[in-house]
């Protein structure tokens, strides 16, 4: 059995709406691209959906140039007395629409990439989106994982550094402490604290012994009578008084 033929009505499902767009589309894209390739031909393609994005495909460098050349075949070529005001406002106003294509895209990629509006892709589409996914996350997991690593090494590097200053501060403490204590406490020995003195050698030419009483007599006549009488008598009185 053949197929039916389709009836073309406004498809009242709003999630098979949007599946029917995206396949028809993607299909619509492919054809254009196809008969630009095959019979070398200028293929310009615009859509818009009901909710306004644009889809384009164009098979020349340049939209604009393509549209510029419609207009000359459809409407002749342009007045040549138009002014370049007017040039510069057509083209700005090509340049946002440009402009505006690009960002509706990139919002349509960004809510694809948060699971948003997924109904009009393909399998195909999906598949991909699923392998960019995939990619990111593998490049967010890696670029954490060395951010933690050079984290690490940097703590790391920081703890080396401290204990080499709290080693040198050791130290120093440590020699601090041992000449406090060198001089609260010092050696007797090294102050002269009971050491004997040393009888030093008297030079023989310089030094000599005076031969002279111990007592400085002056105007007294030394009597040796008198000297012995009175030791005798001093021995006498000493030993009476000793026990």
């Amino acid at each position: 059995m053949g197929r039916g033929r389709v009836e073309l009505k406004r498809i009242e499902n709003k999630i098979n709406r949007q599946v029917t767009f995206a396949k028809r589309r993607n299909g619509l894209l492919k054809k254009a691209y196809e008969l630009s390739v095959l019979c070398d031909a200028e293929v310009a393609l615009i859509i818009f959906s009901n909710r306004g994005k644009l889809y384009e495909f164009c098979s020349s460098s340049s939209m604009i140039k393509t549209l510029e050349r419609y207009q000359k075949c459809n409407y002749g070529a342009p007045e040549t007395n138009v002014s370049t005001r007017e040039a510069l406002e057509i083209s700005s106003q090509q340049e946002y629409l440009k402009l505006k294509a690009r960002y509706e895209a990139l919002q349509r990629s960004q809510r694809n990439l948060l699971g948003e509006d997924l109904g009009p892709l393909s399998s195909k589409e999906l598949e991909s989106l699923e392998r960019q996914l995939d990619s990111s996350l593998k490049l967010i997991r890696s670029t954490r994982t060395q951010y933690m690593l050079d984290q690490l090494t940097d703590l790391q590097r920081k703890e080396h550094l401290l204990n080499e200053a709290n080693k040198t501060l050791k130290q120093r403490l440590m020699e601090g402490y041992q000449v406090n204590s060198l001089q609260l406490n010092p050696n007797p020995e090294d102050i002269g604290y009971g050491r004997q003195p040393t009888h030093q050698p008297q030079g023989d030419g310089f030094f000599h012994p005076l031969e002279c009483e111990p007592t400085l007599q002056i105007g007294f006549q030394h009597d040796p009578i008198s000297v012995v009488t009175a030791s005798q008598s001093m021995n006498n009185y000493m030993t009476g008084w000793l026990p």
